[in-house]
């Protein structure tokens, strides 16, 4: 194998659904199986095939998918102690499984031996080598997850090695560390991986990392950094406690700044397109801090800042973003200039003359609105909206004549209900609905679209997706001001619109109001 080449394991199926909030069907599991083949990494670990009915069921569906390049895992144990590895029944599982790869976790760390295993020392490193050598007679390719090898190895040294050539001895074809515990520092966790590296040479060893103490990421790279040639991770992180490395982190740092490569890596600008999938099977909200492919990893707020990348990208972008599938966003605050305006205008598909009295006059407003309560940062449609009318450029679809919202409890079983009145002049022609729904936010919207779609039935494919508020001054209690953002979407583009008011209610409409009107501008 190349020396700068690295293979790419991924435990996202295994590892990462044991994360708080982690559930994938098993529809889930055979989709992300085929995105990660196309992705291109090497493994892709599956779980234990007979721990649940979830897994037992993919593994069996598994088989119906032809994979371009990845390996299917399976994971389980080392036999039991004291019995033999053919008459193991989980071994018999794994072998059932017809995967071609069998993944065995397998202890290191003397205290997991003699005090949870409850066995000699020796009789665990007879159940590492029979088992890797039973599984490997039978025409498996075993990789062996050194289980808290980092712990082991500062406990005693010498016995995590010899566990390590017992698996080595059964025909493993990997020794993958495991930090379980995710508490090992760098420096030493390098100096440790090195030690094995020169012990078992750089083709049989991999690295596999939690981020108890913040570090998967880094360690992962101080792994390879160190010699090894496989480094097991989760997409987005996703795992038990704090998770697991990332591997939508670990591998544009691998490509991009330690020079190395893999089989995937000619499709690293498809990372973040991957990053948000896995997120959308999660039913998870992205993080937008996410390094390389979150909203905000190239979001420049600052006028200084944006200015500067405006002549030159790599002032204040350490990469090109579309290496990784992402794209430059100019964010506009009040701490906004006239080249961040300038910018984000532009991105928006108006030119503005940083020199203009428009110029002034929009960078003027911005100010006064956010000072207000407004934030642009997450609402580029009510921001484009402002941009259209401070150029003379904004045609309004409606007025708004008039409109309630009643809340009432109602019935004999005293049901909630919310009703919306809303009074529309269109085209010169007033038109009256009223809605219902179970929240005032709710009636008021259908009552808005129910005046409009009969005009305008572009708005019918339009939805919202997402409603949130935030008070923001709390010491006024309930008088306090409110702003609500709001996402809609109409299948293919998701838009966000803001409002502000002491009225929630009042908050509300605004939002709504510049959803539609968005929507009906591209139109």
């Amino acid at each position: 194998m190349n020396s700068n080449n690295v293979l790419i394991y991924d435990t996202t199926l295994r590892d990462g659904t044991q994360g708080e909030g982690i559930s994938f069907s098993v529809t889930d599991k055979l989709l992300i199986a085929e995105k990660l083949d196309q992705f291109g990494v090497d493994y892709i670990e599956g779980g234990y095939p007979g721990s649940n009915p979830r897994d037992i069921t993919f593994f069996q569906e598994v088989k119906n998918i032809r994979f371009k390049h990845a390996k299917l895992a399976a994971f389980g144990s080392t036999r039991r102690a004291g019995g033999k590895a053919s008459d193991d029944s989980q071994l018999r599982t794994l072998l059932d499984s017809n995967v071609p790869v069998l993944t065995l976790v397998g202890k290191t760390w003397t205290l997991h031996v003699t005090e949870i295993l409850r066995t000699t020392l020796e009789e665990n490193l007879a159940m590492i080598e029979d088992s890797a050598a039973f599984l490997v007679a039978n025409g498996r390719e075993v990789i062996h997850d050194a289980e808290h090898f980092f712990d082991g190895y500062k406990n005693n040294p010498d016995y995590a090695l010899r566990t390590l050539a017992a698996a080595i001895k059964g025909g493993a074809s990997n020794l993958t560390l495991c930090d379980t515990n995710g508490g090992t520092m760098v420096d030493e966790f390098k100096d440790i991986v090195a030690r094995v590296v020169k012990e078992f040479g750089a083709d049989k060893v991999g690295v596999h990392c939690h981020n108890d103490s913040g570090l998967g990421v880094a360690l992962s790279l101080a792994g390879i950094s160190a010699g090894a040639s496989l480094v097991q991770g989760t997409v987005n992180g996703y795992g038990e406690r704090t998770g697991n490395a990332n591997l939508i982190t670990i591998l544009p740092n691998l490509f991009l700044k330690m020079g190395r490569t893999a089989h995937c890596a000619v499709n690293l600008h498809q990372l973040r397109d991957l990053s948000l999938y896995f997120d959308e099977l999660a039913n998870l909200r992205p993080d937008t801090k996410s390094a390389y492919v979150g909203a905000s990893a190239f979001a420049h707020k600052g006028g200084l800042h944006a200015n500067a990348a405006l002549k030159v990208k790599s002032s204040y972008e350490h990469i090109d973003p579309a290496l990784v599938g992402n794209r430059t966003r100019v964010l506009v605050s009040d701490l906004a200039g006239r080249s961040s305006i300038a910018m984000k205008s532009k991105e928006l598909g108006y030119e503005i003359d940083e020199k203009s009295p428009a110029m002034k006059g929009l960078i003027d407003e911005l100010k006064e609105l956010e000072f207000r309560g407004y934030e642009f940062e997450a609402a580029d449609a009510s921001l484009k909206l402002l941009l259209a009318k401070s150029l003379g450029q904004k045609k309004s679809s409606f007025e708004l004549e008039s409109y309630r919202v009643i809340v009432e409890r109602r019935g004999p079983e005293l049901s909630l209900v919310a009703e919306a009145t809303v009074k529309l002049r269109i085209n010169g022609e007033l038109v009256h609905t009223v809605a219902e729904g179970t929240g005032p936010v709710g009636a008021l919207d259908k009552a808005l679209r129910l005046a409009l779609e009969g005009v305008f039935p572009v708005l019918k494919t339009t939805r919202l997706t997402d409603y949130k508020v935030r008070i923001l001054d709390s010491r006024q209690s309930a008088n306090a001001r409110t702003r609500v953002l709001i996402e809609t979407t109409d299948g293919h583009s998701i838009w966000g619109t803001v409002g502000v008011s002491d009225n929630i209610i009042d908050a509300s409409w605004e939002a709504l109001r510049d959803a539609v009107e968005y929507k009906l501008q591209q139109a």
